[in-house]
């Protein structure tokens, strides 16, 4: 194949597939995770089922491509806030920012009334997020495995009641809050894992 045709295809497969996630993002808010259909995210796309599946094998692994995009753009962001920022998880400043400008959309991903398929991916994402800032800092093994679920489940579980309580408190405030709550966890796993 030319080269010229394999960048246009290039493009077109970049289009249908930002077109799907578009759809996902548009109709999960107002549709719900369990209610979804492909079809649906078809319609709204304006693509056939059959380009869809060329794509994707069910709306599973679109929101895992959705999740992962996401998760790419907090990691560069997190490498780029970590020369000005000192706090451990710089990613969490971007995702808060994420969650609050799509607060619609995080209520349906992880909120009371996503589905549970939904909450596990998210989790995975952030999971994923913690691990890579823990890589550098505590050494492998059980204690580093078991932190990082249980930061990554503090976060998604702080997200989670921001979103649905819709409270007055700040972005600045929520986030405050995380790291005040997980300094200690994070400086004590260290501690441990240094130790050995």
């Amino acid at each position: 194949m030319p080269a010229k045709a394999a960048q246009q295809d290039d493009r077109r497969i970049r289009r249908t597939r930002l077109a799907l996630r578009d759809a996902l993002i548009a109709l999960l808010p107002k549709r719900g995770w369990d209610d979804l259909s492909v079809q649906e995210i078809c319609d709204r796309a304006d693509v056939g089922r059959s380009t869809f599946y060329m794509h994707y094998q069910g709306k599973e692994q679109l929101l895992t491509d959705g999740l992962e995009g996401l998760r790419i753009f907090l990691s560069d962001r997190a490498d780029s806030d970590r020369r000005t920022r000192k706090e451990a998880f710089p990613f969490v400043r971007g995702l808060m920012e994420h969650v609050y400008e799509q607060r619609a959309l995080f209520r349906s991903l992880i909120g009371r009334g996503s589905g549970y398929v939904v909450q596990v991916r998210f989790r995975k994402m952030v999971a994923k997020l913690v691990e890579e800032e823990f890589s550098n800092r505590v050494a492998p093994g059980w204690q580093r495995d078991a932190t990082t679920s249980y930061v990554a489940g503090a976060l998604v579980e702080l997200l989670s009641w921001w979103v649905d309580a819709r409270t007055a408190q700040t972005l600045e405030e929520v986030e405050g809050l995380f790291h005040t709550l997980t300094a200690p966890v994070v400086a004590q796993v260290m501690r441990s894992t240094m130790s050995r």
